[in-house]
């Protein structure tokens, strides 16, 4: 049994206004399960334990929501689990010497980052198991993007995307997917050839849609939007372990990570930031056009067998079929935009964040 975990960014916001205010200092001293702080002071973040069952892992995550909600609460805000600011900002850095030098190396890439993902850890036996698993989900990590888009708003607009946070991301400069490593030793290569460039402070920077953890024996996805309902936070945690377990399974059978390339990737990134569940995606098998429903079904029917094995098929079933006739956090922000303003898309983000 695979254990699984979730780090969560939350956005900080003003009750009244909605709009993001710089707390995060003052929020995270404030007990001892208080969330960590981030790049920007207008965000906290939340993680849970290792967890092996979904029950586990989705009370974690809602005990997490929590914590922090109580802990803004002290401090005059709130959190809201978006992953840009509907309303205007100017992030404000957290102090640290490792954040000003990004200010002071990436300039208005690192000023303006403001977003806030989601990031599930999958444990793995090793580096080898590990760089097998990167190089065999690498198709599959785009519909992760577009079942999770929950930034539609930038500066105040609607920006046409699902998610724009991951237009926003994607200018880091190693941010985005990756070719297929083969080895361990070809990973770690890649990371030192990177840093060694000087375009990177240290490995901490090393932006992949998937990774190897530093801290822990994990694969890390990374491209997922926090999620507005915590409920679409546990599907998306329990889509990862059963890709991770997927492509494990394929690495001992000997079956070889499919040959699709790097910027056929990016284009699927790309069209899941667009589109979201709305409209056509880049089907990860074909690499040609398909409905949002059914990649959905597609990505479920590839990872059936091991989320059958971890017991967390039926939850998944039902929770993507909750997420597929509701639509995601993008089109649940633009329905509150509908209906009021960009202050009441928050305050119904608020709520959302907290929702059983």
């Amino acid at each position: 049994m695979r254990s699984f975990g979730v780090e969560e960014e939350l956005l900080l916001v003003d009750p009244g206004t909605g709009t993001a205010v710089a707390r995060s200092e003052a929020v995270t001293g404030n007990a001892d399960d208080a969330p960590g702080s981030e790049l920007q002071r207008q965000q906290v973040e939340t993680d849970t334990a290792p967890c092996t069952s979904l029950d586990e892992l989705a009370e974690q995550v809602r005990d997490r929501r929590a914590s922090a909600a109580k802990a803004a609460e002290a401090e005059g805000c709130q959190v809201a689990a978006l992953a840009t600011s509907p309303l205007p900002v100017r992030p404000k850095t957290t102090a640290g010497d490792r954040y000003e030098r990004m200010i002071e190396a990436y300039a208005l890439t690192a000023q303006e980052q403001l977003t806030c993902g989601c990031h599930v850890h999958v444990g793995v036996e090793s580096d080898e198991e590990g760089v097998a698993v990167l190089d065999r989900i690498r198709p599959w990590l785009p519909p992760l993007l577009a079942m999770t888009a929950n930034s539609p708003f930038w500066q105040g607009d609607d920006s046409g995307y699902a998610s724009y946070r991951q237009q926003v991301w994607g200018r880091w400069p190693s941010a985005g997917p990756t070719e297929p490593f083969g080895t361990p030793e070809a990973y770690h290569e890649a990371v030192r050839a990177m840093i060694d460039s000087g375009a990177l402070l240290d490995e901490g920077m090393v932006y992949f849609d998937a990774r190897l953890s530093r801290h822990y024996p994990t694969v890390e996805v990374r491209i997922a939007d926090v999620c507005g309902l915590a409920d679409d936070a546990v599907l998306l945690a329990a889509v990862v372990r059963g890709l991770v377990e997927t492509a494990a399974r394929e690495w001992r059978d000997g079956e070889p990570p499919a040959p699709v390339r790097t910027e056929v990737l990016r284009l699927a990134s790309w069209r899941a930031s667009r589109s979201g569940l709305t409209g056509e995606l880049v089907h990860p098998v074909t690499g040609r056009p398909a409905s949002a429903g059914g990649v959905m079904r597609a990505l479920l029917d590839h990872v059936e067998p091991a989320l059958s094995d971890l017991g967390d098929r039926d939850a998944a079933e039902e929770l993507m079929g909750r997420l597929v006739r509701g639509g995601t956090g993008a089109d649940l922000q633009r329905r509150a935009y509908k209906e009021g303003d960009l202050a009441a898309v928050v305050r119904e983000a608020v709520s959302r964040t907290l929702r059983r």
